[in-house]
């Protein structure tokens, strides 16, 4: 081989060397070494590549996935947290079905061991993400812009022009303009004693902001993941019907149902109370809409603490009442019928109003039983009276649905009822539905017919029940209103932590990442050469235009020189459309196949695989 050729290939091996040093890795990603012999796998082996495989971006984006399919079941299946007669009456209609989902812990799935297991997993894996890629970042910001390489026309985009501007003007305008579009710069290098030689060069580097949204938008995961597991053990959430003119404290003993989280102290509830004065809905009457609620307004008188004085306000969906660390949540509506009973021997045995539950939203359907526990029979016998009914705001009927509302606003109200007598079971000391009747132990009325008894009644109006059994009463509706009553602790962190998660993601897509170099030497006929090149962590259009821009820019200090002889600043014939002159924005788009192989590797996230 010829000592020229070798000459110039060792010359291109160096050159090539500077080029992938100055296009590495532009992202935190720590590098992988294939060269490294790996070793056996033994306990400690096994041990890093099970640590390498959960940090790792794949391993992560398993997890969050799995993490959302496991939440689903939660959504779908009644839960004993959320609502445990649901999830009793589940298990009555779906015995088989029942017991498997038992065994897979479907009815208590945030607490379950595999979607505590999926979050654990998610939150290890963020972890070691984060702390070595903080460093990384850390060391980074501490570190200058690589020096130029050697070639600048080896990179994606490049463009070069002469000037007659002396070197030294030219890089101190370079780093000038640089700094002024917000490029961290290094010191500049200087040229050679006379000018000529390689040339001082300006390195310059812009999008820092990207890698920091990637930590942000991590960082945010774990914070969100945080204040998730709070929300779980530190939590407490009641609910409460309660009818107009009726009034709460917030103790245990008052709720409805209450679940909490483990570490969750009941001492720890907040000491107020409220009486729900009136209830105010209204539906939209014509249209498609048709039925639909237009709003939900809850007058209430409310006091804090044990001698606050009463203060008054409106609950509102979607709008709280705010007491200390609780709020109180309107969640639903419903109707009350105020009935009458009397017994036998002619006394009153029951009075007051009946919550009756929706079945559908559209007309509000409702259904509810009345259970009457002291009573007594036209002999003096003790008995126990209970009556299944529907109630129908507005009143409609039909062979294929029966009595049903066909509008939610009590235009038309009729209460229909079926009525039996025997044992309730309510004194066996087992817990029951209030809103269920068994009649397991007991028989329904006849009429004098033989006919099952049956009495559907307006407001005002009465019925005498069969054998001299007593009187039932229709007197007036009520209405009622369901509230929650929740303490979130971790609530003002999640949403921080996804709004945070939310902004750094938009970081990390959209700052981009990328080095500029400058160069300026003295040519052989005594006049400045001009080149620039930008390197981008992952190919852009933008790259391309953007060091267009910063070209012209930097020709107000650098003007072209005029060149008539047509030659190469390097003393070789040009080639067709050679850069020189004002043509640098049609020069900066250069062919990606000059890319060093270094640079194609420039894009790899932090967890070692290719994004």
């Amino acid at each position: 081989m010829p000592t020229a050729d070798v000459g110039k290939a060792l010359e291109n091996t160096r050159a090539g060397a500077e080029e992938q040093e100055a296009g590495g890795r532009i992202s935190t990603a720590p590098r992988e070494d294939s060269s490294v012999d790996v070793p056996a796998l033994g306990p400690v082996g096994w041990a890093r590549w099970f640590w390498r495989q959960l940090t790792s971006m794949r391993v992560a984006l398993i997890l969050l996935f799995l993490l959302s399919l496991a939440a689903v079941p939660g959504s779908l299946i009644p839960q004993n947290g959320a609502n445990v007669f649901a999830v009793r009456n589940f298990k009555e209609r779906n015995g088989t079905l029942a017991e498997v989902y038992d065994r897979l812990q479907l009815f208590d799935v945030y607490s379950s061991v595999w979607f505590s297991a999926i979050y654990i997993l998610l939150f290890v894996s963020l972890i070691g993400c984060i702390l070595p890629r903080s460093w990384q970042f850390i060391g980074q910001l501490r570190s200058r812009p690589p020096r130029a390489p050697r070639r600048l026309t080896g990179m994606p985009a490049h463009t070069t022009w002469r000037t007659d501007a002396e070197p030294e003007r030219v890089l101190r305008a370079a780093r000038i303009l640089l700094k002024g579009r917000r490029f961290r710069t290094s010191p500049t290098d200087p040229p050679g004693p006379d000018g000529s030689g390689p040339g001082g060069s300006v390195a310059a580097e812009k999008g820092y902001l990207r890698e920091a949204g990637n930590l942000v938008f991590h960082v945010s995961l774990i914070v969100m993941l945080i204040a998730f597991a709070a929300g779980q053990l530190w939590n407490s959430e009641g609910g409460k019907l309660i009818v107009e003119g009726d009034g709460f404290s917030n103790t245990l003993v008052h709720y409805d149902d209450f679940t909490s989280g483990s570490l969750y102290d009941t001492e720890d509830l907040d000491v107020f109370g409220f009486t729900l004065e009136e209830f105010h809905a209204s539906f939209e009457r014509t249209g498609p809409q048709r039925g639909t609620a237009r709003t939900f307004r809850a007058d209430v008188s409310y006091w804090e603490g044990a001698d606050g004085a009463e203060k008054k306000t409106s609950i509102e969906v979607n709008h709280p009442l705010k007491v200390g660390d609780s709020k109180v949540f309107l969640v639903g509506h419903g109707y009350a019928p105020v009935v009458t009973v009397t017994d036998g021997q002619g006394k009153m045995a029951y009075r007051g109003p009946v919550p009756f539950l929706p079945q559908e939203s559209l007309g509000l359907t409702s259904t509810g039983v009345i259970k009457v526990t002291d009573y007594r029979d036209k002999d003096g016998e003790k008995e126990q009276l209970g009556f299944q009914g529907i109630f129908t705001p507005t009143y409609g009927i039909d062979a294929e649905r029966g009595p049903h509302s066909t509008f939610p606003e009590l235009d038309y109200p009729v209460l229909s009822l079926n009525a039996f007598h025997g044992d309730l079971g309510v004194d066996a000391g087992l817990p029951q539905n209030v809103y269920q009747l068994d009649t397991d132990k007991m028989e329904q009325f006849k009429a004098e017919d033989g006919d099952l008894f049956r009495a559907d009644l307006r407001p005002g109006e009465s019925v005498e029940l069969p054998d001299g059994a007593g009187t039932l009463t229709f007197d007036r509706v009520e209405q009622w209103a369901s509230f929650q009553v929740s303490q979130e602790p971790g609530e003002g962190w999640a949403l921080a932590g996804a709004t945070a998660a939310v902004l750094g993601l938009a970081g990390s897509l959209f700052i981009r990442r990328r080095r500029v170099w400058v160069r300026a030497r003295r040519g052989a006929d005594g006049v400045t050469v001009v080149e620039m090149a930008g390197l981008g962590r992952s190919e852009s259009a933008r790259l391309p235009e953007e060091l267009g821009d910063l070209a012209f820019a930097l020709q107000d200090d650098a003007p072209p020189a005029a060149d008539p002889d047509g030659a190469d600043p390097d003393g070789e014939d040009p080639a067709p459309g050679g850069d020189t002159g004002r043509s640098s924005g049609r020069d900066t788009g250069g062919s990606t196949e000059d890319v060093p192989a270094a640079t194609e590797d420039a894009g790899p996230s932090s967890r070692g695989e290719n994004e």
